[in-house]
């Protein structure tokens, strides 16, 4: 057995199917098609959600409610990050800058510190946004908070 001898098995390949090359084939005519409609025709692509006709499912439903382009979407960060974020990388400062090197938020993140956990590290914490509650854990813990 050579590289240029090997054949698949007998019996695992099929020839193929030509589609539209006169009636000898057995595909000429309507080339396995079938007969008129859409589906017969070159270029046919069903769009999404096409129901055959019918009204489609999101054309019957309604529009409802509607996205505040106000709103301020926080990504919320809590104190037990932010005490193994200060062990860890044994840092003084936690901002903006920390958080994204250590892969707690992405670039455009705006970002409030909450108050789950508990936090023991001496830390100086800027942030954009903080609870009542956390505040009042950082400062108990010797450290101070900047809001940007």
């Amino acid at each position: 057995m050579n590289l240029n001898n090997l054949k698949p098995a007998k019996g695992a390949t099929h020839s193929e199917k030509r589609i539209g090359r006169g009636q000898g084939s057995g595909h000429g005519g309507t080339s396995t098609r079938g007969h008129n409609g859409a589906k017969s025709r070159s270029g046919y692509s069903q769009k999404r959600g096409f129901e055959g006709g019918q009204m489609p499912l999101h054309r019957r439903l309604p529009k409802f409610g509607f996205t505040n382009i106000n709103k301020v979407y926080f990504k919320a960060i809590n104190l037990d990050a932010l005490q193994i974020l200060a062990e860890k990388a044994n840092l003084t400062k936690i901002g903006l800058e920390e958080l994204k090197g250590a892969g707690l938020i992405s670039r455009n993140d705006v970002v409030k510190i909450l108050a789950t956990g508990s936090i023991s590290a001496k830390v100086e914490v800027s942030a954009n946004a903080f609870s009542k509650s956390a505040i009042e854990a950082i400062t108990n813990a010797g450290g101070s908070v900047v809001v940007l």
